[in-house]
């Protein structure tokens, strides 16, 4: 889709009240923030009302607080994989969580901590257009900051290989199980960070005292990784604040094992009280105070948030910076991500198996905010659209052509514009992980699929305006949108570039009639 910028600007300026403007501005910079586990209800735009984000809803008061946006899928890498190829799960290179290195011994996962030259996830083929290719393209210079896993390190697929100018951060998203990791990666190249490794999945140490707080102290280290990555981000964006910049900012919170500083955590045990401690923590860490901590953890990232719109104005660039907020997938349900406690699903439900790993609501709803200085009207907003739809947004914003995608631009909302704004027929999900899903949104409906790799091919149907914790199953009295769900099931699905991870029945598709 090409792109009249000077119609975008002129709509975007009749939103705020100054209509008129006889000059297109620059290309817009873009940063977009994508937490990682965060729930729909976690942020306090989106009604939390325990984890304090004073900066992040100061955006949303600003700007435009998405009310039906969907991640990709319901599990880290491809949600990210959709996210910077803009294909949809049916189309998706990657599909589920997949790691380059497999542990085959009792070492477990610990064995990537032991041996680091196993880490990293399964890649994208080389060549791959990528969101970071285009804004590239467009005269971007572009940075991801933060989580990667797309790809092991010396493969064709890291992030300065994939369109990416800087890299920061964490390729291994298994390693980004610790905040204070023993080194992150910058560009190609490993550094130290001057903490020590530490083992994960092992319960507190007999001998410990599971009340007293330095029991816990083995578990961290000097150097915090978001504050590392901090750093590098504003760098980068004061390095290249004369010229259009694309950031990504991919922060592991609050994804277990949960850490953050103990002045910030102490803070919400005099908030919360007292606790149980979580002594083991699965394949996490133990935990003294696992609520407060996670609740720190995300009003940590939303004090830099506030940090980084001081900086874009200080650089003079705030006007003219897109920044979104948003999470990769819905909250996780373990013994170090409290969900249930904090109701991270907000109006879907966050029980186990309703969250992260699954398609219901509470694992694929994501928050979404959009803040553009002072240009956009504040307002909320339940255009349908998913992860698909960010790479020809941004390429509309940029003012270039976008690689062959899935998505429906949503620029028209950003310009002021909604009435021009194209809607989706459909959304398509398919997630081969947890037992196996597939899911349809039309409209008003969404039509579910679960444990499809054990054989199972009844779909269940939900008005999800009227009834967004799935409670009602109505797919006997409206067959005839069940059969239009498979249809759309049947034409979305292509089988993987990796024959692994995959639905283990190949998902049994019924044939057309």
């Amino acid at each position: 889709m090409k792109t009249n910028r000077l119609m975008i600007a002129a709509a975007a300026a009749a939103a705020c009240g100054c209509a008129g403007t006889e000059k297109a501005p620059e290309k817009p910079n873009i940063i977009f923030l994508m937490f990682d586990d965060l729930g729909y209800g976690d942020l306090g735009c989106y009604g939390q009302d325990k984890i304090e984000t004073p900066n992040i809803d100061a955006l949303a008061s600003h700007g435009i607080i998405f009310t039906d946006m969907y991640t990709a899928a319901p599990l880290s890498a491809p949600s990210r994989c959709c996210l910077v190829t803009g294909r949809h799960m049916g189309h998706s290179q990657i599909r589920n969580n997949e790691e380059h290195f497999v542990p085959s011994d009792d070492r477990g996962w610990n064995a990537l901590f032991l041996d680091d030259s196993e880490e990293g996830q399964l890649p994208m083929l080389a060549g791959t257009p990528t969101i970071g290719t285009m804004m590239q393209e467009a005269g971007y210079k572009t940075a991801m900051v933060g989580k990667w896993g797309l790809g092991f390190p010396g493969s064709e697929s890291t992030p300065n290989s994939m369109g990416f100018d800087y890299f920061y951060g964490f390729n291994c998203q298994a390693l980004a199980h610790s905040y204070y990791p023993a080194h992150l990666w910058e560009n190609d190249t490993k550094i130290a960070t001057g903490n020590e490794a530490v083992m994960q999945g092992e319960p507190l140490p007999e001998g410990l005292d599971p009340l007293d707080p330095a029991s816990y102290d083995r578990y961290g280290g000097k150097y915090y990784s978001c504050d590392l990555m901090y750093d590098k981000l504003e760098k980068f964006i004061t390095d290249n604040a004369g010229s259009p910049f694309f950031a990504m900012w991919t922060t592991t919170v609050p994804h277990s094992a949960v850490q953050a500083p103990k002045d910030e955590v102490m803070y919400y045990v005099d908030k919360i009280g007292d606790e149980t401690p979580c002594t083991d923590g699965g394949m996490y860490l133990p935990n003294r105070y696992p609520l407060a901590t996670y609740a720190a953890m995300v009003t940590h990232i939303d004090t830099q948030v506030g940090r980084l719109v001081d900086k874009l104005k200080e650089l003079g660039v705030w006007d003219n910076t897109i920044f979104i907020v948003t999470s990769d997938n819905g909250p996780a349900h373990n013994g170090n991500s409290p969900m249930e406690y904090f109701q991270s699903g907000g109006p879907f439900s966050c029980a186990a198996g309703w969250g992260k790993s699954s398609l219901h609501e509470g694992g694929i709803r994501m928050p979404f905010v959009v803040s553009w200085g002072e240009r956009l009207k504040p307002s909320k907003c339940s255009h349908i659209s998913y992860f698909a739809d960010i790479m020809p947004t941004f390429a509309e914003l940029a003012g270039v052509q976008a690689p062959e995608n899935d998505g429906i631009s949503f620029a028209p909302i950003l310009a002021g514009n909604p009435r021009s704004q194209q809607e989706h027929e459909f959304l398509y999900w398919e997630f081969p992980g947890a037992k196996g899903w597939v899911a349809v949104r039309i409209g008003e409906w969404k039509g579910l699929l679960q444990k499809a790799n054990k054989g199972n091919q009844d779909m269940e149907l939900y008005n999800i305006v009227n009834d967004p914790r799935e409670t009602d199953n109505v797919a006997s009295e409206h067959p005839e949108i069940v059969e239009r769900m498979w249809e759309i099931v049947r034409s979305s699905h292509e089988e993987p570039v990796y024959r692994i991870p995959k639905f283990n029945t190949r998902i049994n598709f019924p044939e057309a009639d």
